[in-house]
């Protein structure tokens, strides 16, 4: 396998962890904060930050940040993992954040997880921030640069205008002109694509060579994204990225799939491969459920439609 990229979530908040802990927390004062190690033993996560941080009235403590492109209904029970284990390997406090980017089409958005078995109560708290509730116009002011790739999906920041003034802060500080396919990838989900193209004015080509677009939230479904914006610019098709995301979805989530049951059961046999090759985007990513709960391969097979684990 390839080496992997800088993980996007820790590189965007690692340009101002004091910014972001206070902006998190609603800590004026915190201050000491850096970026720490968030690999688990047994969880592996490209979206989960970790920084270490204090203030006065709370000493030291950790603010765990989990960039979440659309919420899933498993994520109370993700965080009440992520914070438990960062507070056993840390041993400090821990303040949760679940930072959810885009909107999406189910219930509420829980802000807490509980559970009661046999009279036991678990419960775990922590912060949501939906990106599309935050107001542009302090990220434009400079005032939280880890957001500024995300100006086109907050609130206000969806025009031609604010996608240009974002672009700007961008290039004028060197460490951050990196993040610029970053930007054009979510103002590619309110803008035209000619518009994009227009307002940043390089090579599109050069997604191709961006670290970021590996790195936004699973490693399976930026690949895919990465390979359908390619297949975009190459057919030079006149909506080629908005169609080549489309494509590149489907193929993250089958890939994502496969490895997850790779992991769990081995090699697959080559017919149930083709059989997933054929479902859409939405059916492999109900199946995503199923490879995570099966017991056996046969158990998830049978789920798939028209095939089996033979093959």
């Amino acid at each position: 396998m390839a080496p992997k990229a800088d993980i996007g979530g820790k590189r965007l908040i690692g340009l101002a962890p004091d910014a972001w802990v206070r902006w998190a927390t609603q800590r004026p004062h915190a201050s000491d904060c850096r970026v720490v190690a968030s690999d688990f033993q047994w969880v592996g996560r490209e979206s989960d930050v970790i920084v270490r941080a204090r203030t006065e009235q709370d000493g030291e403590f950790l603010v765990l940040t989990e960039l979440q492109i659309r919420y899933t209904p498993q994520m109370p029970r993700r965080m009440r993992a992520y914070a438990a284990l960062a507070e056993e390997r840390y041993e400090l406090p821990v303040f949760p954040l679940l930072v959810n980017i885009l909107p999406f089409g189910g219930n509420a958005v829980a802000e807490r997880y509980q559970s009661e078995f046999m009279g036991l109560v678990a419960r775990q708290d922590y912060r949501v921030v939906n990106l599309w509730e935050v107001d542009a116009g302090p990220v434009l002011r400079g005032e939280l640069p880890p957001l500024l790739p995300f100006v086109p999906v907050l609130k206000d920041g969806g025009s031609d205008e604010a996608v240009r003034r974002a672009l700007v802060a961008l290039r004028q500080h060197e460490e951050l002109s990196e993040l610029e396919p970053l930007l054009a990838f979510f103002a590619s989900f309110v803008l035209n694509s000619e518009a994009v193209r227009e307002i940043m004015r390089w090579d599109m080509a050069v997604l191709r060579e961006s670290p970021w677009y590996q790195e936004i939230l699973k490693e399976g479904m930026q690949q895919g994204l990465q390979q359908g914006i390619e297949r975009g610019i190459q057919q030079g098709i006149e909506r080629g990225i908005e169609r080549g995301i489309q494509q590149g979805l489907r193929e993250g989530e089958l890939r994502q799939l496969v490895v997850v049951l790779t992991k769990r059961f081995g090699q697959l046999p080559q017919r149930l491969r083709s059989s997933l090759e054929r479902l859409g985007t939405e059916q492999l990513e109900a199946l995503m459920d199923v490879a995570l709960s099966a017991t056996t391969l046969d158990e998830f097979a049978a789920a798939v439609p028209s095939t089996s684990p033979g093959g």
